[in-house]
């Protein structure tokens, strides 16, 4: 049964206080239950103080303070949000923000090859401030955003291609995280206050984003959703929040992420992770951590989210036992997949993205073990992720001239007299007989049913 069928309520009184009188409904599919998850239970601490589930393997890319490679770059302090992107050599780049307050913060970005290895490492934005999360966009561009009261968002090029540049049509507030519905042409933004904003941005233009309309969210008490209207994103005379009362609140917005038409985020305040339909504009709870018991609340205070291919969402805690925690695509089951040892407890986790492949997640230790040199973590090993789409079916061969069920156009042999098209837009082909037709076909047949040796 499709889980928007079934409600649940949430009486405590947090709910009331950042959204409004009365709303207390989240919809949602029996509840989650906490459990080994897909991969089994957490190993030992690793030589890289990662406790991580059998069969993964974990290494060290970048560390604040060191150098990495030859290229002389010094990796920055407090790493936060990241995200890959696939280079035309079969490559990908990671980059990272640095979440350093007084002008000093920005993004790095890591270069790997086919194989992973790191073959370069450079800045692609400097003295912005308090880079904390973020987002990449469809065409391939990194969106860096200003935790500070006037914040800004910034478009970065992961190679470096163009200079960072701000986009104040944005707003101006304390920006958190964004996400795009390339579908609809549309953002959505965070605001990391105890009574923040979840906001909407439709570009003029898309997917120029110059000029466009700023909106924020408010909830009807049975989950529905309305956008209100932002007079003034550059907030020249009032706090983007505060032309907007009406807007619901929401306790510490932190990451989000856009997925098959449901927009992710989560509430540090709090401990949620919510879900907008946006098809339905309408807004569920999928996970609180008052449902649990104490000593049973797998996930806390959670900050960076991520959904795999394979639908999972990966959320990383800031606080709690410093965990990657993983809620299944059934949205059944809540279990840690990643675990730093309690010399982190100080930091928070950070960072999370997925390689092109799908078989590398990295996550970083904002503060490291010594509360001062942040760490990037790749945990490589079989994360679930969605089969490789197949290729699209070829057409089946047009029947020739006289074949079973047409008329006979001659007293002799029948033949194609028109050439066949070539559905990959190649030369024509020549005129076929029937023998070679149906022979053709019932090869082909026998082909699709065949498994594909680059299957």
């Amino acid at each position: 049964m499709d889980r928007r069928r079934f409600l649940r309520s949430t009486a405590g009184t947090g709910a009331a206080l950042a959204l409004g009188p009365g709303f207390w409904r989240a919809a949602f599919a029996a509840q989650a239950v906490l459990g080994p998850g897909p991969y089994g239970p957490l190993g030992p601490p690793d030589p890289n103080g990662l406790r991580i589930p059998e069969g993964f393997t974990a290494r060290v890319i970048a560390r604040t303070g060191e150098s990495i490679g030859s290229s002389g770059y010094v990796w920055h302090r407090e790493p936060d949000g990241g995200a890959t992107f696939p280079t035309d050599d079969g490559g990908w780049i990671y980059v990272s923000n640095s979440e350093v307050g007084g002008s000093a913060g920005g993004v790095g970005a890591v270069r790997f090859a086919p194989d992973g290895l790191i073959v370069d490492t450079y800045p692609i934005l400097a003295g912005s401030n308090r880079n904390c999360a973020g987002g990449a966009t469809p065409w391939g561009t990194w969106l860096s955003c200003e935790e500070i009261e006037r914040g800004q968002v910034w478009e970065c090029h992961p190679a470096g291609e163009f200079e960072a540049r701000p986009l104040p049509a944005l707003g101006l507030f304390m920006h958190e995280a964004v996400a795009v519905d390339d579908d609809r042409g549309q953002l959505y933004l965070t605001e990391d206050r105890g009574d923040g904003r979840l906001y909407r941005f439709t570009p003029t233009d898309y997917p120029d984003l110059g000029n466009g309309v700023l909106q924020a969210m408010r909830l009807s008490e049975d989950g529905g959703v309305t956008w209100l209207d932002v007079g003034d994103p550059l907030a020249r005379q009032r706090t983007t929040r505060r032309q907007v009362p009406d807007a619901s609140r929401f306790n510490g917005g932190e990451g989000c992420w856009f997925d098959s038409g449901h927009l992710y985020w989560t509430t540090k305040g709090d401990g949620r992770v919510w879900d907008l339909d946006v098809d339905a504009q309408q807004v569920e709870v999928l996970y609180d951590p008052k449902w649990f018991e104490k000593d049973e609340r797998v996930l806390q205070g959670g900050d960076n989210i991520i959904a795999s291919s394979f639908g999972d969402l990966y959320v990383a805690e800031d606080g709690g036992n410093m965990e990657v925690v993983v809620i299944s695509a059934d949205r059944r089951e809540v279990a840690a997949v990643v675990e730093m040892t309690a010399e982190h407890r100080r930091s928070e986790v950070t960072g999370l993205a997925f390689d092109p492949s799908g078989t590398r997640l990295y996550a970083a230790s904002q503060r490291g073990a010594d509360d001062r040199n942040g760490v990037v973590y790749e945990i490589e090993g079989p994360w679930r992720q969605a089969p490789p789409t197949p290729p699209p079916a070829e057409p089946s061969p047009e029947p020739p001239a006289g074949a079973p069920g047409d008329a006979a156009t001659s007293d002799g042999p029948a033949v194609a007299t028109e050439p066949l098209d070539d559905p990959e837009g190649g030369p024509e082909l020549a005129p076929l007989g029937v023998a070679t037709v149906i022979g053709g076909a019932i090869g082909w047949a026998i082909g699709r049913r065949l498994p594909r040796k680059d299957a």
